[in-house]
């Protein structure tokens, strides 16, 4: 395993840096911005076709074309894997040109079916996200091209251009904020442009290295492609099966559009902080795992697939509970530090901080579910995923009345937490049934040990939650202190808690060699 350990250091190096600028642009955007009925608007704007994105690229068309890309490099030779990937592009772009045709024709629409919070406000915001969105929605035709340049090169062993190119988007929006949005009458609408912008950037950015491998699709369209015709088979199911967690925190903004204005934007910067553990190890452990486990069930040796989930499982738990724990903990101290300035008040960092606590206690939900999901999908499963994920939306769909109607109606702060608590709860439930179907259906067994693998995790994590809880000052103080000495506070925070972590699993005989090989 000590081969995969190197390709999810290599992913997690590159996401880094992608996330570290995340975080300047997300810091930019709240500094300038602040939490406004405009930037609720470009939230919704972005979030349409950045839903869209992750429905149909990098969720069900890349768990789809994976797969077949590893049987027609393992079992057809090249010439075949070339074919399939000239027909796959070619159908994939007359695909997506139509459906952002569609989507910028129909902008408005959207925005009331999206955000129906936004209709007959005086303010404009149903208007200003649909002018917006006209802008945007292109954004799904060039990163879904894109999603399927990274499946290529990720098929390949080629895990660092893919996993860099995020990089191009926060770039972007970060020059879109301090110079174009001066040249704009509605300064957010440069915001717009800044994503139709990054769009472009990332996939042109693929093609070189796409090229050096000989790789570099050249469109045609064939309707009987086999290939394509089986990636489209697998891909059907797998668009709302992949994509649960999406659809949740789609359903979140919807209702938030009825919430106070900022309840969005609270929500938005809350999750963005949760998608950094999230990407850095969730994300890169299974963006790892997919063709290594697409491999290993074609060649059919099931001994080494159930290894692969194995370990995986155990390095996504081993990073996911202190990451969820830190998040928790530090909600209010991270948005303090980093974005509480100018535009971006007190108030704000109180009410993302709720939301950004709920979200954090699912995260391993989240991690898990992306770990699970390809022990599926490697074995051309779409459909089993599809029927949890219906049970995860539907619950999630049931908790966000259960929770935020009686949160309301009390007039209690911060209802748009119980948004984000409903789909740490959902997902939750999503990761326990995708494991339990490994399990009842023979494709998983958990290796001995895992009974006291666990015992050592949640020890380690009761002496972290003990550090931070007695370590860490009153929110209200941190508004008091300059820039510098809250992100200093900060990383003694978090330097705290990780040292007390780790030096508690390795007291109870928990060594990192554990992690590379079996």
């Amino acid at each position: 395993m000590s081969r995969l350990l190197k390709s999810t250091a290599v992913v997690s190096a590159m996401t880094l840096i992608s996330r570290l600028f995340g975080y300047l642009r997300d810091m930019v955007l709240a500094i300038s911005f602040g939490a406004t009925g405009s930037t609720d608007a470009f939230f919704v704007a972005f979030r349409i076709p950045n839903f869209l994105r992750r429905l149909f690229a990098e969720g069900a068309f890349s768990q789809a074309f994976v797969p077949v890309f590893a049987e027609y490099k393992e079992q057809r030779g090249r010439e075949a894997l070339k074919d399939l990937l000239d027909h796959t592009a070619g159908a994939l772009t007359l695909i997506l040109f139509i459906v952002t045709a569609i989507g910028m024709l129909a902008a408005p629409l959207l925005i009331l079916v999206f955000a129906p919070g936004f209709a007959g406000e005086d303010n404009g915001r149903q208007v200003l996200a649909a002018d917006m969105l006209r802008i945007t929605f292109p954004y799904l035709l060039f990163i879904s091209l894109t999603a399927m340049a990274g499946g290529i090169l990720n098929s390949v062993g080629r895990f660092a251009v893919p996993a860099f190119t995020p990089v191009f988007l926060n770039l972007s929006l970060i020059a879109a904020a301090l110079w174009g949005a001066p040249y704009f009458e509605e300064p957010v609408k440069a915001l717009a442009w800044g994503v139709f912008v990054a769009g472009a950037a990332q996939l042109l950015f693929q093609f070189p290295f796409l090229a050096r491998q000989g790789l570099l699709p050249r469109p045609r369209f064939k309707k009987a492609h086999e290939g394509v015709k089986k990636i489209t088979r697998l891909m059907l199911p797998a668009i709302f099966g992949s994509s649960v967690v999406q659809i949740n925190l789609l359903v979140d903004t919807l209702i938030a559009s009825f919430l106070v204005a900022g309840s969005i934007s609270w929500l938005y910067f809350s999750d963005r902080f949760v998608e950094l553990p999230l990407a850095l190890f969730g994300i890169a452990i299974a963006t790892v795992i997919l063709p290594r486990l697409s491999r290993e069930h074609a060649a059919r040796t099931p001994e080494a697939f159930n290894n692969t989930l194995d370990w995986a499982l155990k390095l996504t738990l081993v990073v996911a509970v202190p990451a969820m724990l830190g998040l928790i903990f530090l909600a209010g101290p991270i948005l303090a530090s980093l974005i509480q300035y100018r535009e971006f008040t007190a108030f704000d960092t109180t009410m993302a901080a709720m939301s950004l606590m709920a979200y954090a206690a699912g995260l391993p939900a989240f991690m898990l579910i992306k770990i699970l999901a390809p022990g599926y999908y490697s074995r051309q499963d779409t459909r089993t995923p599809v029927k949890i994920g219906i049970i995860a939306m539907l619950a999630n769909m049931v908790l966000n009345v259960a929770i935020v109607v009686p949160w309301v109606m009390l007039d209690l702060p911060g209802p748009h937490a119980g948004l984000a608590l409903a789909t740490g709860l959902s997902a939750l439930l999503n990761a326990g049934l995708l494991f339990r179907g490994l399990r009842r259906d023979g494709h998983y067994r958990p290796h001995p040990g895992w009974r006291a693998f666990l015992m050592q995790v949640a020890v380690a994590a009761l002496v972290m939650s003990l550090a931070l809880w007695f370590a860490t000052p009153a929110l209200e103080d941190w508004g008091q202190w300059p820039a510098m000495e809250r992100v200093t506070r900060l990383l003694g925070l978090i330097a705290l808690g990780s040292a007390a972590y780790g030096a508690t699993l390795l007291a109870l005989g928990v060594r990192p060699r554990q992690f590379l090989m079996r």
